[in-house]
């Protein structure tokens, strides 16, 4: 998985606001509305849901003890993953969160519909999403783990009662988009039952399938799925302890 970068975390970690959004030069604005406009008739004619253009956080740095960023229009992430050259003039490294679920009777895997808007098609360790303003305290920090918690309930449809404290793991920042996903641990004494139960419940069309696979069999899984999941999850996996291998050695601080 040449060109991702792992960031190391501390269990301690800090998200934190530090600057307002920039203003964009007029040619930039320009194609950035275009490059959304045309991502938004897209999802829709795909079936995929609607997009909006709230408020979500990008990293300016990341260290181990310290994330630090700003809060910036969801149209402008948008419109790096369309046209990743636009990286030289907007700077965002969008902010995810993605759980690693482990439930009574494995590993939560999720199928992302064909027409989203990123990697479509995939499979990936939900609950994942972006860590928008909502996410914001008075302090300026960011609450990560409320974020996280808000993906599962809408996503699977587990409250945050049924399951424990989330723990990080590490960041995995993609070479093309530089959107950095924040890999953490969750878990639950639910059993695969409740867990399909709980997602058919709320049918928000995340995930065109959950797969919920016993640790022991994780390895082939993965290998049977191959490039059809995402990369950082095989990182989070690693982490976690369920595979023998991730993506590179860290490359950053």
């Amino acid at each position: 998985m040449d060109g991702f970068v792992v960031h190391e975390l501390a269990a301690d970690v800090t998200v934190r606001v530090t600057r307002s959004m920039p203003a964009l030069p007029p040619s930039v604005d320009t194609a950035v509305e275009r490059l959304w406009r045309a991502a938004l008739a897209r999802v829709e004619a795909g079936g995929a849901g609607r997009m909006f253009n709230g408020r979500v956080f990008s990293a300016d740095q990341i260290t181990p003890h310290a994330i630090t960023g700003h809060i910036t229009e969801y149209r402008r992430i948008v419109a790096q993953l369309e046209d990743p050259s636009l990286f030289a003039q907007l700077g965002l490294r969008s902010l995810a969160v993605c759980g690693v679920l482990c439930c009574a009777d494995g590993v939560v895997f999720g199928r992302r519909p064909d027409a989203a808007i990123y990697q479509p098609g995939l499979w990936q360790l939900p609950p994942a999403g972006s860590v928008d303003s909502g996410a914001l305290r008075p302090d300026g920090t960011m609450n990560l783990a409320a974020q996280l918690l808000i993906e599962l309930a809408e996503e699977v449809g587990i409250s945050p009662a049924q399951v424990g404290a989330p723990m990080p793991l590490c960041v995995v920042e993609h070479p093309d988009s530089h959107v950095s996903d924040v890999g953490m641990v969750l878990s639950t004494t639910l059993n695969a039952q409740a867990i399909h139960a709980a997602h058919r419940a709320i049918g928000d069309g995340e995930y065109r399938e959950l797969r919920i696979i016993p640790p022991h069999a994780v390895a082939d899984f993965v290998a049977g799925i191959g490039d059809r999941l995402v990369p950082p999850a095989r990182e989070f996996l690693f982490r976690a302890g369920l595979l023998n291998q991730g993506l590179s050695p860290p490359t950053g601080p």
